[in-house]
């Protein structure tokens, strides 16, 4: 326990924690270190943990239907099997980027964020992919593409590009595609950055906050209206999960911060009975 019902899920130094998902299937807790090329597997009821290494850096890595795993790499979306078998659904590599986070949709799509290393401003996107690997680009000139979701009923998305400082929402159109941007929160007024996002079953929008020390959820009218505090600085995402998704687990990232001042920085941290969450869709790749 470390404060306020808070707990800690796995210690951890991470270097880049990322894209915590809940696995239903294998009620697993899926996750990834981006700078150190990992994906993890946490099975809360037993205590299990799981790494599998990537050659490339990760940033997302979700559920598909027919089992394994979709990444975000480096230079494109992958496959990965059960069996550990990889493959391109679309190979993509410029120098210089790379995938950040990610986000599966209602009807199955991929939405998945790239940026650059240097953090060059417009240097990213944010792109739907298909289960046949087809790309259209929905954000041409993003930053830091960061945290994506979808309202309960999915007639909105929600999004961050981090340097905005902004939650931004869009209209959900019947083929599954956005239109109408705009903000639906301003975070200047906050401490840190806005990172990535999770949306619970009444359409709050609980937002991880980069050197924030906290996770903030705000109404579906962009009203803040709880804070999460952190002993960590650097959040970096949050996501329901647990057997009847309730419990928020939240990622962070050890670099950049001091271990002896933040010895929990790069751990998930667990909130218990946060609230209710929404099933997670597969890839339908």
């Amino acid at each position: 326990m470390v404060a306020d019902g808070l707990e800690i899920a796995i210690r951890a130094r991470a270097e880049l924690g990322e894209g915590p998902t809940w696995d239903p299937a294998g009620g697993r807790l899926i996750w990834v270190d981006i700078l150190a090329s990992r994906i993890n597997l946490f099975d809360p009821a037993t205590g299990r943990r799981t790494v599998l290494p990537t050659e490339q850096h990760v940033g997302a890595a979700k559920p598909r239907v027919g089992g394994g795993f979709v990444v975000n790499l480096r230079d494109g979306i992958g496959l990965y099997d059960e069996a550990g078998g990889f493959s391109w659904l679309r190979h993509e590599a410029v120098p210089g980027r790379r995938g950040n986070d990610a986000a599966v949709a209602p009807d199955g799509t991929l939405w998945a964020g790239t940026m650059r290393y240097d953090e060059r401003p417009g240097g990213g996107s944010l792109s739907r992919v298909t289960a046949d690997g087809a790309a259209a680009v929905v954000v041409p000139d993003a930053t830091v593409s960061n945290g994506i979701g979808w309202s309960p009923d999915g007639s909105l998305m929600y999004y961050v590009d981090t340097p905005t400082h902004r939650v931004d929402v869009f209209t959900v159109a019947e083929d599954g595609s956005v239109r109408d941007r705009g903000p639906l929160v301003d975070t200047a007024e906050f401490t840190g950055s806005p990172d990535g996002l999770t949306v619970d079953a009444d359409g709050h929008v609980w937002v991880a906050f980069w050197d924030g020390h906290a996770v903030r959820r705000f109404t579906p009218e962009g009203k803040l209206d709880r804070v999460v505090e952190l002993p960590v600085s650097r959040a970096t995402a949050c996501a329901f999960g647990g057997p009847g998704l309730t419990d928020l687990y939240i990622t962070s990232a050890s670099v950049g911060t001091d271990p002896g001042a933040e010895p929990l920085a790069g751990s998930v941290l667990v909130l218990p009975g946060a609230g209710r969450g929404l099933p997670q869709p597969a890839f339908a790749g």
